[in-house]
């Protein structure tokens, strides 16, 4: 399966698509928008001040604590959001949707589109975009536990006593969190924006409250301090710089969940709620700190009143549950869309809600997630040690996307050379700073993500490399479909009551399955339909549009049906398009299925490495069915097979 649009050489067949995205498309109010981009959008950046500062002037992973250090850091921090989170993101990364949708793998289909899909550029940039997704994978895995873990270590401060209770409490929240999943998220998300904006304005407030104590920090504002820092300790201002890049951990998702509201919602809720009460929290942490040194154990939780701690604690795990159910959907709608172009198996894909397609649930995925976020609580133990690790993850995907990024202002925007040169070298220095500050702490947790990233990585190449083979082993010992068909039809078989569908791989080769069922029943059924199902590079493909049809004589017919890799296949939708646009009448009990069901068995011919080659047959045989993929009716599905060699 190609991300690119796929040739189909059968031109008569092939119209002319007009796809449609959701992004932009937006009915609602731009104020109701904009809660509920608060709520789904920014709940992990939002949950940042609970442990960056922390983090900064932590004894194993930071620097020292002194009043300059100080102010550089919170100078530092407040431009890292200037600058990668309105600049970079807000001002030029959310332009490049494809057709309303981003993510890196959107942002990597639309790189890809000014490659020929055989050329070294197309492969390079498709595992820059792979990358991209793994690292926001393993990333999906870090958010939920150091977010919840930071939140519940307010107890802590509120109750020393019940210290012990963190990690249990943490892990009842999330395994909680992760056994919802199945019942959709619809009912609990109408809740998500307005706790969420509480939980802004609370940090707002707790940021004023603090500033009135030592006004002077406000002048970190002024970048000087940061440039100062970094010229008189350059070496400690790289090491902090792994830890100040928290503070813009989840600012992906303002990219990757445009599609659901819009580039405005999402623009206007972060310039005039996210970013004051962020930048102003910050600042209140860092008076805090000049009046009070001894709060960097744990700067937010100590500015909060005694009165407020528990319901503070309260709020901030709430929070926290809401930003890791953020990330868990995020990382559904990212597999889709990986299973989709061709980059993983197929997985049972179930939907949460009758009116909006986005709201899905894997549950492979979701026990997956959950048990590495069990297992990564258990490990690391504290926020502190989770926050080493949580920089490499996102680091790597910001440098990513500044490459995709580049690749579509210079090929898709037709922009200036050195116009881009300029903004891409910015970005790109900016995005290097940070990920190579974080290489130091490999040893101390950073390695945990890359493992994660390169594991996902290896299954990703190695399932797209290996439907490349098969695909290739089909065409060589395919049989042409047209000049089949003429022959067949001079000397038709009996001709069987009925209709037949063949899904195919490619529509001008016979699929084996037609093959079997000829060979073994020597009948051709009155109506046969070969149907190819392509997933192009684009989000969403008009109802209009998505069917195509060639008679071939006979009663015989070759269909492609176009989806986008956000949509879901489904064969009765495809069957209805049929009825529909071309006046076929299908009666589903007189109606049957025909897929091919393969054995793939490693062998020593011309391929990939042997291990990888079983590492494809595994999850060959262990990917979910066509049927459950494609919704065929199990009562109507034939399943034929044959054996393999890759």
């Amino acid at each position: 399966m190609s991300i690119s649009n796929p040739e189909f050489s059968s031109s008569t067949l092939l119209k002319p698509v007009q796809v449609h995205g959701s992004g932009g498309e937006h009915k609602k109010s731009l104020g109701v928008m904009m809660l509920a981009a608060i709520g789904v959008v920014f709940g992990d950046i939002g949950t940042s001040p609970l442990y960056a500062l922390k983090e900064c002037f932590d004894a194993k992973h930071g620097i020292a604590y002194t009043p300059e250090a100080l102010f550089g850091v919170i100078s530092m921090m407040i431009w890292a959001l200037i600058l990668v989170v309105t600049v970079k993101y807000v001002l030029f990364v959310m332009r490049a949707d494809n057709k309303g949708e981003g993510g890196v793998l959107s942002l990597m289909a639309l790189a890809l589109r000014s490659f020929d899909n055989k050329s070294k550029s197309y492969y390079f940039f498709m595992i820059i975009g792979m990358l991209g997704a793994c690292m926001l994978i393993g990333e999906s895995v870090i958010t939920p536990a150091i977010s919840v873990l930071s939140a519940v270590e307010g107890i802590n401060i509120a109750a020393p006593g019940l210290s012990k209770y963190i990690i249990p409490i943490s892990l009842g929240i999330l395994v909680a969190l992760f056994a919802i999943q199945k019942y959709g998220t619809a009912a609990v998300g109408n809740l998500f924006g307005p706790i969420t904006l509480v939980w802004f304005l609370t940090l707002a407030a707790l940021g004023i409250w603090n500033i009135g104590d030592a006004p002077q920090i406000i002048s970190a504002f002024n970048p000087w301090y940061a440039i100062t820092f970094i010229s008189q300790h350059p070496t400690t201002a790289y090491i902090v710089m792994g830890a100040v890049v928290l503070v813009v951990t989840g600012v992906e998702a303002l990219y990757l969940d445009m599609g659901h509201f819009g580039r405005n919602p999402v623009r206007y809720a972060w310039l005039l709620v996210v970013l004051p009460s962020l930048l102003i929290n910050y600042l209140g942490q860092g008076a805090l700190l000049l009046s009070n040194p001894e709060a960097i154990k744990n700067p937010f939780y100590l500015m909060v009143p005694d009165w407020a701690l528990w319901p503070t604690v309260g709020l901030a795990t709430a929070a926290t549950v809401i930003a890791s159910q953020a990330v868990i959907s995020g990382t559904y709608s990212l597999v889709s869309q990986a299973i989709l172009l061709g980059f993983l198996p197929r997985m049972k894909i179930m939907f949460t809600s009758d009116s909006e397609q986005g709201q899905i649930y894997i549950p492979l995925v979701n026990w997956a997630l959950l048990f590495m976020v069990v297992v990564t609580i258990v490990e690391f133990r504290e926020s502190v040690n989770l926050a080493a690790a949580y920089g490499i993850s996102v680091t790597s995907t910001m440098l990513i996307t500044t490459i995709l990024l580049a690749v579509v202002m210079l090929r898709e925007w037709k922009m200036n050379v050195v116009l881009v040169t300029l903004i891409t070298a910015t970005f790109f220095l900016v995005d290097l700073a940070f990920w190579s500050a974080n290489l130091i702490k490999i040893e101390h947790g950073g390695w945990y993500p890359l493992a994660l990233g390169l594991i996902c990585f290896t299954c990703l190449i190695t399932w797209y490399r290996g439907r490349q083979i098969l695909r290739k082993r089909a065409i060589e010992g395919g049989i042409k479909l047209g000049s089949f068909i003429e022959g067949l039809l001079a000397h038709p078989p009996y001709r069987a009551e009925g209709t037949a569908v063949f899904l195919t791989a490619h529509v001008d080769y016979l699929p084996v399955s037609f093959l079997h069922n000829l060979k073994h029943n020597h009948v051709l059924h009155e109506r046969v339909f070969f149907l190819k199902v392509s997933i192009w590079d684009v989000p969403y493909v008009n109802d209009d549009e998505r069917i195509t049809l060639k008679d071939l004589g006979g009663n015989i017919y070759v269909v492609r049906a176009i989806y986008g890799f956000k949509e879901t296949p489904d064969m009765a939708s495809i069957i209805h398009l049929i009825e529909h646009h071309f006046k076929m009448h299908f009666d589903m009990m007189n109606t049957s299925f025909f897929l091919s069901r393969d054995t793939i068995v490693p062998s020593p011919t011309p391929g990939m490495a042997l291990w990888r080659e079983r590492l494809f047959c595994w999850m060959y045989q262990n990917a979910g069915r066509q049927s459950d993929f494609f919704n065929i009716p199990a009562n109507r599905l034939v399943e034929l097979g044959a054996k393999v060699e890759i």
